[in-house]
């Protein structure tokens, strides 16, 4: 028993001293800047606007916050947040 448990404690040491894999490199994060965007107040949502709003602002995603609506507190350094009125015009531009 004690020759089998000093076998496996020299296994593991082996193991621990065995070449790694070198770690893959983790995709840049990209940031949103919610500065590019500020002249879409007042503008009124659209599929052009949103195109729009991701090429210059930098973020990946878009999420539109309308009035009343429940947002997560969640925050993503690679989501603009859209805020929009009852009648669709952007009120505001932030990222997160």
């Amino acid at each position: 028993m004690i020759r089998a448990l000093t076998l496996l404690a020299l296994a593991g040491t082996a193991a621990g001293c065995a070449p790694q894999k070198k770690a893959e490199p983790l995709p840049a994060m990209v940031e949103c800047d919610a500065n590019r965007v500020q002249d879409l107040k007042g503008k009124q949502r659209s599929p052009a606007i949103e195109a729009d709003a991701l090429a210059r602002s930098g973020a990946k995603r878009i999420r539109w916050v309308e009035p009343g609506s429940a947002v997560t507190m969640d925050f993503r350094v690679d989501r603009l947040n859209l805020h929009v009125d009852a009648a669709g015009t952007i009120t505001d531009a932030r990222c997160g």
